[in-house]
């Protein structure tokens, strides 16, 4: 019985992790792609700073309007900058959000609209 249930159990897990892959997006932008909701976000640090790139079902989103929160946490060092709408589909985090490896992000969006999402970043 209980080899009944390892298999089932490992068959739901195949099933599952297939339709995340089916749904799931590549970078487009070198970045790392996280889905929140049916919106797909790709973050992509540079110079010290950041961009998160939003795609809806592989078509661009755009961010007009939208604010928000990048939370870096590092250890116990915490950061918090502004995202403010780059125009297009991005998002631009306004300050130094130092993505280093090893390091995890939060991004607390709210776009014009007033529809909130939170998606999560783990830096490599």
């Amino acid at each position: 019985m209980k080899k009944y249930f390892a298999v089932v159990a490992l068959a739901a897990g195949v099933l599952l992790s297939s339709s995340a892959f089916a749904h799931g997006a590549k970078p487009k932008h070198g970045g790392i792609v996280q889905s929140a909701g049916d919106l797909a976000f790709e973050l992509v640090a540079k110079d010290g700073g950041a961009t998160i790139y939003v795609d809806d079902h592989g078509k661009d989103l755009p961010t007009v309007g939208a604010t928000g929160t990048l939370t870096v946490l590092k250890g116990t060092a915490k950061t918090e900058v502004p995202l403010q709408s780059g125009g297009g589909n991005t998002l631009v985090a306004v300050g130094s959000a130092k993505l280093e490896p090893g390091s995890k992000a939060v991004a607390a969006v709210m776009f014009a609209d007033k529809k909130s999402v939170s998606v999560r970043f783990s830096v490599k």
